[in-house]
């Protein structure tokens, strides 16, 4: 049949569109829809007035390429090959959201950080029709073409836009890049709010303070692609989602499987299919469930291969559930890893299969003056317990947390006797989900890349390359559906 293009405008304007607006390195209560007293984020505050904020949402991966492939797969990192390990490819045989899309008819287009990469071969035209890096010389955080792709796409065709800022990434660049005119003035340190387990002094505030300028750079140019979808009449019928790929870039966050590395801020805005404005839902969901949700708003079967559960229903009624579980995973990021995580009923297990090291955070951060603040405590010896965690080695094997009661999990209920049954009953539900969807604990793991103390890069013949096995590899996990409890 031949339609017009009147006809395949309107076809293409009844049909959900779909936009992701993924931050780098963001905790999920630095926004002020999350109840941050020091952030400025007035266009996310605005959507999340006039949207969906989940306080539930937690990541697969707290590391940035096995987050993002993780969501654009919609399976746990375990399950896609390589990609388990920061800035390795996704198994050749294991298919892409937007690849479903497009075959369906959808322009599909990524613009920003990318970092996602198929074993073998050159992610194409299958998957995307356009990709941008996202880069202008006044703005290094990748958000500055956001808008005008959106001007630039095909007016015939539904659309799906993954816009992937590299806000709030070190090193800083928005302090050197910044617009008072759009983002108002630069955060001042004596405002920050420093967390437990890092040190308030001089250095960490104003590292903290250019963290926040980043935000505020990317908080504006969600808004800016609000105000397009707006003028051109296509905000109702398009979902849009605002989350992070992992934690901020400082120590006990960004690679953590405890809330400040796992947790993140999920805001959905979506007139025509949210049934309260402003609501604000408890449920528990996880990012692979980003993939199914899509599909079936596009009324596209979602294929065995995605893990994660659609959470249309909660988009309805904020007070629906879908899964009763939320698992996550830490492998190799710049140092040698291996843990694993369930949450549930608002409980938090972890196992950590490799005790005998500490989890000191990604190397950009132990590089970080935040860091140094730290390492000259402990060498004095005036560390609080929640500020030693981070050098903490051996470290518990097993940690237990009442989230509720605990939100920077700093008290670990593990060896209660009190907690005993519920510790074994997360266990075996850890247990089941690694034995069902594949999981293992390879018996050599990727060596450290860098120095644990000083985070400068090490030099050797096999530094950070040893990747005789990754985890899931001997049980052919990457050719396994099965998404284990949910």
């Amino acid at each position: 049949m031949v339609h017009s293009l009147t006809e395949l405008r309107l076809l293409g304007q009844s049909r959900t569109n779909f936009i992701v607006c993924i931050a780098d390195d963001i905790n999920w209560d630095d926004y002020g829809c999350y109840g941050s007293p020091c952030a400025r984020t007035p266009r996310i505050d605005a959507i999340a007035a006039r949207g969906m904020r989940f306080t539930s949402a937690y990541l697969t991966a707290s590391s940035c390429s096995p987050s993002r492939s993780s969501m654009i797969t919609g399976r746990y990192p375990h399950n896609l090959g390589p990609a388990a390990e920061l800035h390795q490819p996704i198994s050749a045989n294991i298919p892409w959201l937007p690849a479903f899309l497009r075959e369906r008819g959808y322009f599909t287009c990524l613009v920003g950080k990318n970092h996602m990469t198929r074993e073998g071969t050159k992610v194409g035209q299958e998957t995307w029709d356009r990709i941008d890096n996202g880069m202008t010389p006044s703005n290094h955080g990748a958000e500055s073409k956001w808008a005008q792709a959106i001007a630039d796409r095909p007016k015939d065709k539904p659309f799906f836009f993954w816009f992937a800022g590299i806000d709030a990434h070190r090193e800083w660049e928005a302090d050197n890049e910044w617009d008072e005119t759009k983002y108002g003035p630069k955060h001042r340190p004596e405002d920050m709010v420093v967390p437990p387990f890092l040190v308030d002094e001089s250095t960490t505030r104003r590292d903290l303070a250019s963290y926040h300028n980043e935000i505020t750079r990317f908080d504006y140019f969600v808004g800016q692609v609000a105000d397009l979808l707006s003028e051109q009449g296509l905000l109702d019928n398009t979902l849009l989602l605002v989350l992070a790929d992992n934690g901020r870039p400082f120590p006990r966050s960004k690679t953590r499987l405890h809330d400040s590395g796992m947790k993140t801020a999920l805001v959905a805005y979506w007139p025509k299919g949210i049934s309260h404005a402003g609501a604000s839902t408890d449920s528990l969901v996880s990012v692979i469930d980003i993939a199914p949700t899509f599909l079936e708003l596009a009324g596209i079967d979602s294929p065995p291969s995605m893990q994660g559960l659609s959470f249309s229903k909660i988009l309805r009624d904020s007070k629906a559930t879908t899964r009763r579980h939320a698992f996550s995973e830490h492998n190799w990021h710049d140092y040698e890893a291996h843990g694993r995580a369930v949450r549930s009923d608002g409980w938090l297990y972890i196992r950590n299969a490799r005790p005998d090291l500490p989890w000191q955070g990604p190397a950009d951060s132990v590089r970080s003056p935040s860091h140094v603040a730290l390492r000259v405590r402990r060498d004095a010896g005036q560390l609080t317990p929640a500020q030693a965690d981070v050098f903490l080695a051996p470290r518990p094997r097993e940690e237990l947390y009442l989230t509720a009661n605990d939100p920077n999990q700093i008290h670990n209920l593990a060896s209660d006797s009190q907690y005993a049954s519920v510790k074994d009953r997360l266990a075996a539900i850890l247990d089941q989900w690694i034995e069902e969807t594949g999981d293992s604990i390879p018996a050599t793991l990727a060596s450290d890349k860098f120095d644990r103390e000083t985070g400068v890069a090490l030099r050797g013949k096999n530094v950070g390359g040893n990747r005789a096995e990754y985890p899931g590899q001997s049980r052919n996990a990457a050719s396994l559906n099965s998404p284990g409890p949910r």
